[in-house]
């Protein structure tokens, strides 16, 4: 067991989620200062507009098809499918069926705690 997380053994049941806005909602799973693992659900339509961090990010669609942008790239992802982005790459997406993605950054993202 790892004393810096946040969290070590995490039962979804237990943890509320944050609505960012009427198609979004995220709960932070948990996180070390190195890593966090975010699950995201979004309604048909709902947007992750074009954003830029600095930390690395890897996601996981765990349900839905989603119009995913890294850079120059566009391309649609569904449930299975994995994308990566390098720090500081502008990126988004864009939900065409409902569903959730499972994100992991690195370092943890502090504006989310």
């Amino acid at each position: 067991m790892h004393p810096s997380f946040e969290k070590v053994l995490v039962a979804d049941d237990d943890l509320p989620w944050e609505v960012v806005d009427e198609k979004i909602k995220r709960k932070v799973m948990s996180y070390t200062n190195e890593l966090m693992l975010v699950k995201v659900a979004f309604k048909q339509g709902g947007i992750g507009t074009i954003h830029q961090h600095p930390h690395l990010q890897i996601s996981y669609v765990a349900g839905g098809v989603f119009e995913v942008t890294i850079g120059d790239q566009t391309r649609n992802l569904k449930e299975g499918d994995v994308y990566f982005v390098p720090s500081n790459v502008l990126h988004g997406a864009v939900c065409l069926e409902e569903g959730l993605l499972i994100d992991v950054f690195n370092p943890m993202r502090e504006d989310f705690v």
